[in-house]
Formats: C-alpha cells, sequence, structure tokens
C-alpha cells in the first residue's frame, strides 16, 4: 500500500513554472510517480486491489489510478470512456496483452468481474497499471493541457470566457495548483460533456472555476470551495442517491487547500 505523501513534499514536488506562457506541463518520471502515487491515493487509497474495480450502483468497471471507465458492450452512460484511450497512450511504450484490445469491457456484469477477479487477466491488468504510473499521469496530464481551450469554445460570452481564462491560469500557478487542475479533471472532468449533466448542471473544471469567488484572499480555498459547490450541486440534482460518495469527494478537494 502506497503511504500518503506528506504536505511539506507535495509542495515542493508539485511547485511548477507558471503556466503564463502556455508551454506544455513537462514532468520528470520521479514528479509523475509522484503526483500519480497521489492521485492512486485519492481514487483507491493506494491499495493494488483498487486498480481494477466495479463500484456497486455502476454498469462498468474502472481501472488505473485515476479508475478510467471501460463500458461493456450495449452500455452507455452519461460518463466519458476514457480507459481505451489510456490503452492507446499506454501502448506506445508498453506492450498489451491481447485481451486487452478488445473494443469493450469483456465483462458482462458486476458479478461476471468478480468471479474473475483473482485470474490471470486481471492480476496481469494489475501489474501492468502499478508498473505504469508515470505513464497514466502523462496522460491525464495531455487531458488537462487539452482541457482550458475545450472549455473556452463552450463560453460565448467573451467577458465570462476571460474571467474563466484568468482563474484558470491563477490556480496553475499555485504551489499546489497544477496537482489539483489534474486531479479534478481526472477525477470529474473537464465539465463540457452535454451528457455529464444533471438538472442541467454539471460538475466539471468548468463549473468550478464559474463558482469560484475570483475576490478570495485564497485561490486554493477558493478552488475547494467551488468544487465543494458544485459536488453538493451534484448529489441534490442527482437521479440516484450519490450522498454516499459526498464525504470522501469532500476529502479528497481539500487535499487542494493549502
Amino acid at each position: 500500500m502506497t503511504k500518503p505523501l506528506s504536505k511539506l513534499l507535495l509542495l515542493t514536488l508539485l511547485s511548477f513554472p507558471a503556466f503564463a506562457d502556455q508551454q506544455s506541463i513537462n514532468l520528470s518520471a520521479q514528479h509523475a510517480q509522484l503526483i500519480g502515487e497521489k492521485i492512486w491515493q485519492n481514487e483507491g487509497a493506494g491499495k493494488t486491489s483498487n486498480l481494477t474495480v466495479w463500484n456497486k450502483g455502476e454498469a462498468f468497471p474502472s481501472f488505473g489510478i485515476g479508475h478510467f471507465i471501460w463500458y461493456p458492450a450495449g452500455v452507455e452512460e452519461t460518463f466519458i470512456e476514457s480507459f481505451p484511450a489510456l490503452l492507446a497512450h499506454l501502448e506506445k511504450s508498453t506492450p498489451l496483452p491481447p485481451w486487452l484490445k478488445n473494443e469493450d469491457a469483456p465483462w458482462k456484469s458486476r458479478e461476471a468481474f468478480y468471479q474473475q477477479i483473482k485470474q490471470p487477466e486481471l492480476d496481469e491488468l494489475r501489474t501492468l497499471l502499478q508498473a505504469t504510473i508515470p505513464q497514466q499521469v502523462e496522460f491525464i496530464v495531455m487531458r488537462m493541457e487539452a482541457a482550458l481551450p475545450k472549455i473556452l469554445t463552450h463560453i460565448q460570452d467573451e467577458r465570462k470566457r476571460s474571467k474563466i481564462e484568468a482563474l484558470f491560469y491563477k490556480v496553475a500557478n499555485e504551489p499546489k495548483g497544477v496537482y489539483a487542475l489534474i486531479d479534478y479533471i481526472n477525477f470529474k472532468g473537464e465539465g463540457t460533456a452535454p451528457k455529464e449533466r444533471y438538472n442541467n448542471k454539471g460538475w466539471g473544471l468548468l463549473q468550478v472555476l464559474e463558482n469560484m469567488n475570483p475576490r478570495s484572499d485564497n485561490v486554493m480555498n477558493a478552488f475547494a470551495d467551488a468544487a465543494d459547490t458544485v459536488l453538493t450541486r451534484r448529489v441534490n440534482n442527482a437521479n440516484r442517491d450519490e450522498s454516499r460518495w459526498l464525504p470522501g469527494w469532500r476529502k479528497r478537494i481539500n487535499t487542494y487547500r493549502p
């Protein structure tokens, strides 16, 4: 089990150059490993067994440090499927077992998945995912780098677009800002997918930036407070009971605070 990183270590390792020049984020393998371990801790308590899970109440399994979703055949939900794209990224540097090249997840139900949880295929997958933490972080960073232009194209009002862009960079320039942005996008997405809505209200990064207090004395507290607001709203608007997840979500977003 991976031990949680100390606050001082996180502040040291997650402090990257400012985004003002909009250059790509280049992480060393060590930085990527440490960020990945923190995300793994957030998503799965750092346990190897939690690299391959099928949560109760969900119609799909999820994998890796970021719990990337893989839909079985015939399943279509509101959440963006991300595991096939991760596999395509991993394949650039790591040979994949042939069975992972299927378009759809090979299990038809949660029961079937857990009947095979100790079979060689899933053991092989857990080993692969534990060995490729830096590559998984690279994948998450790529998603974050693409997030801002994607978010801005969904905002018609020029003043609002400028405000959202300014807040994005304001967060990114904080010592824990890059970590928070990476983690939240992986955690709840960009907030631009039309299907990722309850009662026409999203819960992704766009909605967090929209709800930030731009006059707050502390940027990271403002970011975490806004995340709490949109996730609480999601629970209140959901067409199923998601309240059991809210305490864990709040614990996670509190790691973004100074």
